[in-house]
């Protein structure tokens, strides 16, 4: 085959079925509608709020475990713990004897929020997926449970 014959080859990517696209798209939609929630109330970022989730379910943490339960990069953590910290949502305690190490919990404000917020968006999320059956919903979870253990490791280029 020539140079010109596969250079007129090329493989286009059809974005309304390429299913990272979608994903990526619900995914948007999603936290955009979530985000109002807590942005127009308490002028919370979207990071923040995971930084304040997190820590609701996960007392004591270090900002390295906010950054490995969420899935953010610890840049972004550290600005919105500096955030919360400085508005008072978040406390930081040094860890026992190695104060090189800090626990982040959220404070009585900060618990408020969660308390606040947290039902809000789960009833965002339930009127969301009402549009399914159970089994559908089981069956979602399961797709996308077997998507993260399976999948993911399989897209990853070797170099």
């Amino acid at each position: 085959m020539s140079e010109s014959n596969t250079a007129s080859h090329t493989i286009h990517i059809n974005l309304e079925q390429f299913l990272p696209f979608r994903m990526s798209m619900l995914s948007k939609h999603i936290n955009d509608n979530i985000a109002k929630i807590y942005e127009h109330r308490y002028n919370i970022a979207a990071t923040e709020w995971q930084v304040i989730t997190i820590l609701a379910l996960y007392p004591g943490s270090s900002a390295s475990k906010v950054s490995e339960h969420s899935a953010m990069d610890k840049v972004a953590v550290s600005r919105a713990v500096a955030r919360l910290l400085k508005h008072h949502f978040i406390q930081r305690e040094t860890h026992g004897d190695d104060r090189r190490r800090s626990m982040l919990t959220l404070s009585p404000i900060g618990h408020q929020v969660y308390e606040t917020v947290a039902p809000l968006i789960n009833d965002m999320k339930n009127r969301l997926m009402s549009v399914l059956s159970e089994k559908e919903r089981q069956l979602l979870e399961h797709l996308i449970d077997r998507l993260i253990k399976e999948g993911l490791p399989r897209m990853i280029l070797q170099d």
